[in-house]
């Protein structure tokens, strides 16, 4: 492996309403979308944001965020005093993408905020010096022209592997793990079927949709390198292609289908399976390039770096809510919470949160599976739906699940919400087994004065 010293970027995941969604569409509004969103008043359809837009239009955040990734630490034995949070998120700014040549996600550079309850977030102004502006923990590459990750960068996952979940140790090292897009120019009727491309685009391309993966290290959380990968672009992880030279030899599993694009990582460390070669699993959101469909892809990797596919581990059900498709999840260990104790346990299981598509309003949802070995899944449907009030922040989609457990036996779970104007923000929701009969409600952050 080459170690590059780099900038790293931060994006953000979310557009109008069809950017939700992981190609490109069609839409005017779509092409030509909206610059601005004013901030959002406190009212009672969102008092569970916990983080918006930047006000500063010279901010990489000042259009859209999301994907929000958060760790919470105990410093010391006296967590009431010493519990820090900190979030990763990728954004958009105003002028990023002028021309309208990329795709139409919220993907751009990576920022970083950090907070003492996980409701009140203060972002990282200062950011990682060597990026290419201010305020970015990783941005675009600037090193290597070749690099696959020079037109935008998204936000996948963050790692401590030496670390619990919840408690800081000294000397670790972060691993994240994020996408990126090239100004490779790519047909944009590759994306979509035949029946859905109007005339006048049936020969348009689109730069920057071949989305592949790759690794950054840090041993503080704000400054990053990349660590160059195996492809030629520097990634880790590619979309499956039988064309290409460079993927000859590679082990895939028999009947692994064509891929259009590797995005959205979710990386977790495999204590289960006992495989050496197994030690981490990966879950990334690609589209199969013979059906169209959006699919959970997963791959394994016995070091972090070097991953090998494993096949389709997630698909679209028909007649579900997620018919047209599945995509961004977060997967973690099950476990039990002991009240005497006050202790979480982990268990010899695994949930998936991800985002799944309706064919009946084209609107994303959070929805959750369950796994034994983390290879075959059990669906067992929404758990969290859009805004129910018209005005809602959240109204248009939610997706970008990403959870965790708190002291008391709650769980907290951070997700990317969008409104009816394409604006986007970052809100909290909260399961409490015997308080929310089992369900999902979204967690007050603000006070409302309304």
């Amino acid at each position: 492996m080459k170690w590059i010293a780099c900038t790293c970027f931060g994006w953000a995941v979310i557009g109008p309403t069809h950017a939700w969604l992981s190609s490109p569409q069609t839409s005017p509004n779509l092409l030509h979308r909206r610059r601005s969103h004013s901030r959002l008043a406190a009212t009672s359809s969102n008092q569970n944001v916990v983080l918006q837009p930047s006000d500063d239009p010279a901010r990489f955040d000042s259009f859209q965020i999301g994907n929000a990734r958060v760790h919470r630490y105990s410093l010391n034995t006296d967590p009431e005093s010493q519990t820090e949070y900190v979030m990763w998120y990728h954004g958009r700014d105003a002028q990023f993408d002028s021309d309208r040549a990329l795709p139409p996600l919220s993907t751009g550079r990576i920022g970083r905020a950090k907070s003492k309850n996980g409701l009140i977030w203060v972002k990282d102004e200062q950011g990682n010096f060597s990026e290419d502006v201010p305020d970015v923990s990783l941005g675009l590459n600037k090193e290597s022209w070749w690099g696959f990750d020079t037109a935008h960068v998204g936000l996948g996952n963050v790692l401590l592997p030496m670390s619990t979940p919840a408690v800081m140790t000294e000397g670790g090292v972060y691993l994240m793990y994020y996408m990126g897009g090239s100004f490779e120019e790519t047909r944009m009727a590759d994306y979509l079927d035949d029946s859905k491309i109007p005339d006048n685009l049936k020969d348009a391309t689109i730069k920057g949709m071949n989305l592949r993966i790759g690794v950054a290290v840090s041993q503080d959380g704000v400054s990053w390198g990349r660590v160059e990968g195996d492809d030629p672009t520097g990634a880790c992880m590619v979309p499956y292609n039988k064309a290409d030279p460079n993927q000859a030899g590679e082990p895939v599993p028999a009947n692994m289908p064509e891929e259009l694009y590797c995005g959205w990582p979710e990386v977790v460390v495999n204590l289960v399976s006992g495989n050496k070669a197994e030690a981490f699993l990966m879950f990334y959101s690609t589209m199969l390039k013979e059906t169209k469909e959006k699919v959970i892809a997963y791959a394994i990797s016995e070091d972090g770096f070097r991953w090998f596919k494993k096949g389709l581990c997630l698909q679209p059900d028909k007649d579900g809510m997620d018919a047209a498709g599945c995509a961004r999840c977060c997967v973690v260990r099950d476990a039990s919470f002991d009240e005497e104790t006050l202790r979480w346990t982990e268990i010899d299981s695994w949930k998936m949160y991800y985002e799944g598509i309706s064919l009946e309003d084209n609107k994303h949802r959070i929805m959750m599976a369950t796994s034994i070995d983390a290879q075959n899944w059990h669906k067992k449907g929404v758990i969290l739906d859009v805004g129910a009030e018209e005005d809602a922040w959240d109204v248009a989609g939610v997706g970008s699940p990403h959870l965790v457990r708190m002291d008391d036996g709650s769980l907290r779970m951070y997700y990317t919400g969008q409104g009816k104007d394409g604006s986007t923000a970052i809100g909290v929701a909260k399961f409490v087994p015997r308080e929310t009969d089992g369900e999902w409600i979204r967690e007050q952050a603000t006070i409302s004065f309304a």
